[in-house]
């Protein structure tokens, strides 16, 4: 068990560290939107292609991050979150900070219809998602996106509480964190037709899903081969 952290709170807050019991079954809570696992994982791919994951990072959605706060333990399902330094490995369906590495530096919540608990300050268990990652976890940023219609709001932990980022001209967020701009497109894919969250590196451009990588390296094959031709060479033969 890691020292237990006092929070100066109305609420006296004691939260403590604390592996899961090796016999304790965490509940497998159901997707409200088919979107919300699409969103999270295409997140994931272009910054796999862009060669940005390391073996120390961690990057999960509908994942547990747990604390044991006033001697009970809470678990809260992020739909995306981002730990930068972990200490262990492996396949794992939780995560409790300061125990198993950093703290989360950015989780994700992603709207549902019917949940609002995005926005919960409950400081009573159960304990609300925005108190739990703002007042225990205190992830230094957390972001609320409507898939519906393209909504992004991103909070940032400033003085013990969170505080709304204005995005940029060009409607994007730099998160310092990963050195990279977080934004929203509206486009297509894997048959969901609607908006996205994308990522953007410092010169602005955007990083690629494997989709647009491949098409990408088609046009420039094809423009070669054109140029080829126009020259009076087959590309056939090159």
């Amino acid at each position: 068990m890691i020292a237990a952290q006092q929070i100066n709170h109305p609420v006296p807050l004691i939260v403590t560290w604390e592996p899961l019991p090796a016999d304790f079954e965490l509940e497998d809570e159901p997707v409200e939107n088919t979107g919300q696992p699409l969103i999270a994982g295409a997140l994931r791919e272009s910054l796999e292609l862009a060669g940005i994951i390391a073996p120390q990072m961690l990057m999960a959605s509908n994942f547990g991050l747990c604390a044991t706060v006033n001697g009970e333990l809470v678990i809260k399902a992020s739909d995306w979150a981002y730990v930068p330094q972990t200490k262990t490995g492996g396949p794992r369906r939780s995560y409790t900070p300061q125990l198993e590495g950093d703290v989360p530096t950015i989780v994700m919540e992603f709207i549902s219809e019917t949940d609002g608990g995005e926005y919960s300050y409950r400081r009573v268990p159960p304990l609300g998602k925005w108190f739990f990652y703002e007042q225990v976890l205190r992830v230094p940023v957390y972001v609320i996106f409507h898939p519906e219609n393209g909504l992004l709001e991103v909070y940032r932990l400033v003085d013990d509480r969170y505080e709304l980022d204005l995005p940029d001209e060009n409607g994007r967020h730099w998160l310092a964190e990963m050195d990279l701009f977080l934004g929203t497109w509206r486009g297509e894919k894997e048959a969901r037709s609607s908006y996205w969250l994308r990522w953007w590196n410092g010169a602005g451009d955007i990083l690629p899903w494997a989709v647009e990588k491949v098409a990408a390296e088609s046009k420039r094959a094809d423009q070669l081969a054109n140029k080829l031709r126009e020259l009076g060479i087959d590309p056939n033969t090159v």
